[in-house]
């Protein structure tokens, strides 16, 4: 039997169905993170990485992961993103106070937050200065700065009569 077959490929590994050029990219970040690339975190990183810059909760990516097919836990999608984090890969943003969110930009730039429906979005960094920055103690650093700009809707639809 063909090992490359379609439907050995697509019960094993759901996240590796086609070896394509993406999931080639995505096994190389893994090992240039050095992190061995086992078929979770190829699965997990196909959906963080496949598609363009996201923010993402571990339930979010535990949801897309369900519904690709890919049979992993709650605690391994966590661990996978402390990984990734670890390794460089994301960018950790405690924005509220128990939600945590994963940027895959880990360039140094700013978010809007949605508060109402909870979602992330880069603000350009050009559009945004921060100054008046207090000088960091003796031995230290500043590493990076988090601006979160919260957005609400204009009250509409808070029982205004007009």
């Amino acid at each position: 039997m063909d090992f490359v077959g379609r439907s050995m490929v697509s019960h094993a590994y759901p996240a590796q169905r086609q070896q394509d050029g993406s999931s080639r990219v995505i096994d190389a970040r893994l090992r240039s993170a050095v992190l061995r690339p086992t078929r979770q975190r190829l699965a997990l990183g196909q959906l963080l990485f496949g598609s363009g810059d996201r923010h993402v909760s571990a339930e979010l990516l535990h949801a897309e992961a369900t519904a690709s097919g890919e049979h992993v836990s709650l605690a391994t999608v966590y661990n996978a993103l402390h990984q990734f984090k670890q390794a460089g890969l994301l960018r950790e943003l405690a924005i509220e106070g128990s939600k945590t969110y994963f940027d895959t930009n880990t360039s140094n730039h700013s978010h809007f937050l949605l508060e109402p429906e909870g979602e992330v979005i880069d603000i350009p960094s050009e559009q945004i200065s921060v100054s008046g920055l207090p000088e960091p103690p003796a031995g230290m650093r500043i590493a990076h700065i988090d601006v979160v700009v919260r957005l609400d809707t204009l009250g509409l639809n808070r029982g205004s009569t007009g």
